[in-house]
């Protein structure tokens, strides 16, 4: 018996070099009835062919036929497979990705042959040699960065640098959660006529970026910005067209887009000897405003002094360094002073209130004491710095927060707070998308004569086309600060949402709140109290810490009040 029978029946392989084919042919052997594809695959490892492309269904006929007794002719069972390199870059040119199909049988790629692609595709930036060099090592890769070029650097936007360091906001800085920073707000600070106000500072083009071929990449340029149209009190200084100056000795006010010089006008008091002021600008009073008189400033109202029962208006802030006495619910010398209030677009200040009725576009802060007053801000009251705190009686609104050291009185006076945003504020945000909307649309049609001209040289008159691109730019602007001034708005609908009443010390019974449709009304004293919305309506809560309520300032939103 031989005791050294060959591994199976004689297999001869053929590899055609044109082709590049594997041919197979077998003859039967009895001593070897059956083969199978693991018999097969080991004897075309043994000849050197384990990586070839297999032909599957030829390798079913061949075991088949054999192993139904048949010696199989010659047939083609595989193919001897190069390896292919394939390089792909992306739309903008800036990264080239390699991936190699590893060779079957076949000739492994080299690096002469993938520095011969990458030349022929003209890649010649950023590539990386290291990285070729492992890949051809391993005879395989997957979309490998092999070039990477320059990105271009983005133009930065233009933007306007205030040139007065010392400038600052004429109210206490205050937080949306209602935490407030006092400070000394100052004396009004005055310019000269010529004098640095603001710099406009253009937009840069960038930096060009380079292509994975060698190719400039041209970068986005920064938006422009340019100065607000209509700014009173300045003009643009003869050398440099960049540059803001005061027109008038006034007092500046930044508003969106660049800064205003407002005239002041200073007077030592107010009374029947100066009679009423009427004043384009601000008004600065040394002493005090006797009851009875009214000033009227397009700008800010400072009194050194007490306001006795006066109309004061400004559309600015108003600081009154002294107190203010109104008239509500008396009458003196026989005249009713009670119509008498005190409005402003911004910030109402005061050491203290009595009696007194105050509207404020912004918020209002008393140092001390607001007894029966009606006190109404769009954004905070606080009452309270560095002396008593106290709220007694009458009724303040506030849509963020009222914010005071005690609220009521242990003889339970009527006071009533209410809280949270009113229908003027919903009403505004529509008004703003709706003139955001027409301008918009005058700016689309604008746009398409643009297109004409741009399509049809000559068609359009240089002069129209010039208005065209003036209005173009305008209207663009503005629409900007449209969509800036109505996203405040709607950040400020959703903070009315957090609306608060925080009591440091005390919140007597007799105080009622209200939010909405929701009132509260305190059935007994208590201590350190935070009353808000919460599931089941208004409820009162020890006294919360509401630092954790900060909102950092808005990108992009203006320090000074808005024209």
């Amino acid at each position: 018996m031989d005791d050294h029978l060959p591994a199976g029946p004689p297999l001869t392989l053929t590899l055609d070099e044109t082709t590049r084919t594997l041919c197979a042919s077998l003859a039967h052997d009895t001593r070897f009835p059956r083969i199978d594809a693991l018999w097969l695959r080991d004897r075309l490892g043994d000849a050197g062919y384990a990586d070839v492309k297999i032909r599957p269904q030829a390798i079913k006929e061949l075991i088949a036929r054999y192993n139904a007794g048949e010696s199989v002719p010659p047939l083609d069972i595989a193919d001897c497979l190069d390896a292919s390199l394939q390089i792909t870059t992306t739309i903008d040119g800036l990264c080239a990705r390699l991936t190699i199909v590893p060779a079957k049988g076949g000739k492994a790629a080299t690096k002469t042959e993938l520095l011969a692609l990458l030349a022929a595709k003209g890649i010649v930036e950023g590539v990386r040699v290291d990285e070729i060099n492992r890949a051809i090592a391993a005879g395989k890769a997957d979309e490998l960065v092999i070039a990477v070029g320059r990105e271009p650097v983005p133009g930065e936007d233009g933007r306007l640098e205030y040139l007065l360091p010392d400038m600052r906001e004429r109210v206490p800085s205050i937080r949306p959660c209602g935490r407030t920073d006092f400070r000394d707000l100052g004396e009004i600070l005055v310019v000269a006529t010529g004098d640095a106000l603001m710099r406009r500072h253009p937009p840069t083009s960038g930096e060009d970026g380079l292509s994975v071929f060698g190719k400039p990449i041209a970068p986005k340029p920064g938006k422009d910005t340019r100065f607000a149209s209509g700014l009173r009190g300045v003009s643009l200084s003869a050398q440099d067209p960049d540059l803001l100056v005061a027109a008038c000795d006034g007092q500046p006010v930044r508003v969106r887009g660049g800064i205003i010089v407002e005239p002041i006008y200073t007077v030592d008091a107010v009374n029947m000897a100066t009679g009423n002021i009427n004043f384009d600008g601000t008004v600065k009073v040394r002493n005090d405003v006797q009851a009875g008189m009214s000033i009227r400033a397009s700008g800010d109202i400072e009194v050194g002094g007490v306001v006795e029962p006066a109309t004061l208006e400004a559309g600015g802030n108003i600081i009154v360094r002294g107190g203010v006495m109104g008239g509500i619910g008396g009458k003196t010398a026989g005249k009713d002073l009670s119509a008498h209030a005190i409005r402003c677009e911004g910030s109402f200040s005061a050491t203290y209130a009595q009696q007194a009725r105050i509207t404020a576009g912004d918020s209002i802060f008393i140092d001390d004491l607001a007894m029966q007053c009606q006190l109404q801000a769009a954004n905070h009251v606080r009452i309270g710095n560095l002396r008593r705190g106290h709220i007694i009686g009458g009724k303040t609104h506030a849509c963020l927060s009222i914010h005071a050291r005690v609220i009521g009185a242990p003889n339970r006076i009527r006071t009533e707070l209410e809280i949270g945003s009113d229908t003027e504020l919903a009403r505004a945000v529509q008004e703003k998308a709706q003139e955001r909307d027409g301008k918009e649309n005058r700016l689309l049609e604008i746009g398409k004569l643009l297109t004409v001209a741009d399509r049809n040289p000559g068609r359009v008159t240089p002069d129209m086309l010039a208005r065209a691109e003036q209005a173009a730019a305008a209207l663009s602007a503005e629409i900007e600060a449209l969509r800036g001034e109505e996203d405040d708005l709607r950040f400020r609908l959703e903070l009315a949402q957090q609306a608060r009443v925080n009591a440091e010390q005390a919140i007597h019974e007799g105080v009622s709140v209200s939010m909405g449709d929701n009132t509260l009304r305190i059935p007994q004293e208590r201590g350190p109290t935070t009353v808000r919305l919460s599931e089941q309506g208004l409820a009162v809560f020890p006294l919360e810490d509401d630092s954790h309520f900060d909102t950092p300032k808005r990108p992009g939103a203006e320090t000074g009040r808005r024209r």
